[in-house]
């Protein structure tokens, strides 16, 4: 192998990510340490959106389609990097691929029932309290991969929908937790009027 070919092969000229375990959220593009092409292709698929983070910044992002890096339509990353249009050598970034597809019908339950006063069990005057549970389904999709980047996922370098849906399941809990106790509605009403639930 002369050393042209050794120093074209250290650069990546696609980029691309083949989803085949449908619990994957967040996938970060393997780049053993390699620099990215100027003009390389990445390829999202359908459901799919890419995400450049440059030291550790967001940087650009990517729908479904095939692109071609270039300083064209990098602008986010060329102002970081501080290139000049036409920069042309090769470049480093860490990329990480969203999975943008619909997951349905996701389990949540509160573990220990939640203790809420209610007006139907008054003792002497006082209300009384009651231990209720709540369980229920959602769906989850991700809209805007760039703020989900930013706001959940950090800096992990893979993230599945099990960590996202225990994450989502603590927060239904305690908005229902918060909401419930909240609520003057009492026990037996509270399934007749869940949409005063969704209002605290």
């Amino acid at each position: 192998m002369g050393i042209l070919s050794f120093i074209k092969g250290q650069f990546i000229e696609i980029i691309e990510w083949l989803d085949n375990t449908n619990y994957t959220l967040v996938y970060r593009f393997p780049d053993d340490d390699h620099e990215i092409k100027n003009g390389a292709k990445l390829v999202c698929r359908e459901n799919q959106a890419a995400i450049l983070i440059n030291e550790g910044q967001l940087a650009d992002v990517f729908g479904p389609g095939t692109h071609t890096l270039s300083t064209q339509n990098l602008p986010i990353l060329s102002r970081l990097k501080g290139w000049k249009y036409g920069f042309s050598s090769p470049f480093k970034v860490e990329i990480y691929f969203v999975n943008l597809r619909q997951y349905v019908d996701q389990k949540w339950g509160t573990a220990n029932p939640v203790l809420i006063r209610d007006p139907e069990f008054s003792v002497g005057g006082r209300p009384g309290r009651v231990r209720i549970r709540a369980f229920g389904s959602y769906n989850f999709k991700i809209s805007d991969p760039g703020t989900f980047f930013k706001e959940i996922v950090g800096t992990q370098g893979l993230t599945t929908t099990d960590s996202i849906a225990e994450y989502l399941k603590r927060q239904l809990v305690s908005k229902f937790t918060v909401a419930a106790g909240k609520s003057d509605l009492s026990v037996a009403d509270m399934a007749a009027h869940y949409n005063v639930l969704e209002t605290r």
